[in-house]
């Protein structure tokens, strides 16, 4: 096996441990897997520390799991007079909402685009690569790296645009759960010889697992591996939101819809920008807490202003209002709100949360019309391999918060139980501890 002790010998397959998602709506099972080799243009990663994202609870879609544990409250949706729908008490829980959502409308439900089963779940890792394969050259074994679901090749028509921070260079296989060099999967059961699907490219709930080398962040060693995992989803999309796609200034008011890691990472990079007004909005007055805590200036809960769309008195409070609005919830009625509460003339809103496939945004255009900007980001607009490293850098320098994000360190045999706490909405980011770094 090639490795860091320089031995030559070709990689061969390894057993480990992965939790396998069979089906939606039921809980992981912690399965002895085979992972192969890394064929050309591909990295086998040990994964050290692994974090769990709503994304992950999403795809895996628990709608039936933690229903009973919503939110007891009833408010009114905006522009929503007719009907009334039970808002959950965690970003987790608003997936059901856009559920609902669709199917008042008489919309059928459809799954998430990404929700291939059975497959390897997970999008936010550290990791010490094992071995690579042909070709490969811009990490070895022994690197300290962060799987991201983001690519970045700069060979791509996106990338060469620099335009933009999405690739497509394997996008259509990673969409399909499968890696590019032969459109098959790297995973497969022991004991029944299925095959699993990969997840966004990065599979990151198992011992091991196999990425693209273009989708392979090569960091520094002495970094904590336990808190940088985290730069491989949320707290980078929040930070890159608002530096990157809406490039904040100083002295500019915001709003940020939801206060879970996104929001928090948005308020952080507000507050680097040197915004000097910032409103946390969200419906779990426990929340504001951390809201005051990251840097919001004010907090707002949408239920105490029952018959009055949120954004009305987010545009009374800020004399017309905000400059940048960031929804990080996912819900469209929520994104049509973040709009609608940025000033006439100039003000953007972001939208962060991934709504559900089928899903529609709307407003009047003259909101548009009259200056508004809508615009979305992925990654937060960060170039993965490029600006992962950079953050990472900055982390280390004690520039942005990593730790204060992590409500929850536990072991790779809990993940069942930290997305309960996801579910529960009683965490920010669960860290589970899947393989030594010795």
């Amino acid at each position: 096996m090639s490795d860091s002790n320089g031995s030559n010998a070709p990689p061969q397959p390894i057993e480990c441990r992965a939790w396998v998602a069979y089906e939606p709506k039921k809980p992981l099972k912690l399965e002895t897997v085979i992972v192969d080799p890394p064929q050309k243009g591909e990295v086998r990663v040990k994964i050290c520390y692994m974090a769990l994202c709503h994304t992950d609870a999403y795809t895996l879609g628990g709608l039936g799991k933690f229903s009973d544990r919503l939110h007891r409250s009833w408010v009114r949706l905006p522009h929503s007079p007719q009907s009334a729908l039970l808002l959950p008490d965690s970003s987790v829980g608003l997936d059901l909402t856009r559920t609902l959502l669709s199917r008042r409308r008489g919309a059928s439900q459809r799954v998430d685009p990404e929700g291939l089963f059975p497959s390897i779940l997970g999008h936010e890792a550290s990791g010490i690569v094992e071995s690579v394969g042909e070709g490969v050259t811009s990490v070895k074994p022994g690197d300290h790296v962060i799987p991201c679901y983001q690519a970045f090749c700069d060979a791509c028509k996106f990338c060469l645009s620099r335009k933009t921070n999405l690739c497509g260079s394997v996008r259509q296989w990673t969409g399909s759960g499968v890696m590019k060099n032969d459109s098959q999967s790297r995973f497969t059961v022991k004991e029944t010889g299925k095959k699993i699907y990969h997840f966004m490219g990065t599979s990151t709930f198992a011992e091991y697992t196999v990425v693209h080398e273009v989708s392979c962040a090569k960091i520094r060693e002495d970094a904590d591996l336990e808190s940088v995992c985290l730069l491989g989803c949320g707290v980078s999309t929040g930070l890159g939101a608002v530096w990157n796609t809406a490039k904040v200034e100083s002295g500019a008011t915001a709003a940020v819809f939801g206060l879970g890691t996104v929001g928090l990472a948005c308020i952080e990079g507000l507050v680097h920008a040197g915004a000097k007004r910032i409103i946390g909005v969200d419906i779990d007055a426990k929340k504001f807490e951390a809201g005051m805590k990251w840097g919001c200036t004010e907090c707002v809960n949408p239920m105490d202003h029952e018959g009055r769309p949120i954004q009305e008195v987010i545009v009374e409070m800020t004399d017309g209002g905000v400059d940048y609005s960031f929804e990080c919830i996912g819900n469209v009625e929520v994104m049509r709100s973040a709009l609608e509460c940025c000033h006439k003339g100039w003000g953007e809103s972001i939208i962060i949360g991934v709504a559900a496939s089928g899903q529609m945004i709307q407003t009047r255009p003259f909101q548009l019309v009259t200056g508004r900007v809508w615009k979305g980001t992925a990654f937060g607009g960060f170039k993965s391999r490029v600006d992962v490293p950079k953050l990472v850098d900055r982390y280390m320098n004690k520039e942005i918060k990593l730790r204060d994000y992590i409500t929850h360190q536990m072991q790779f045999e809990d993940l069942n139980k930290a997305f309960d706490l996801l579910h529960e909405g009683k965490c920010l980011r669960a860290v589970l501890k899947a393989m030594p770094e010795k």
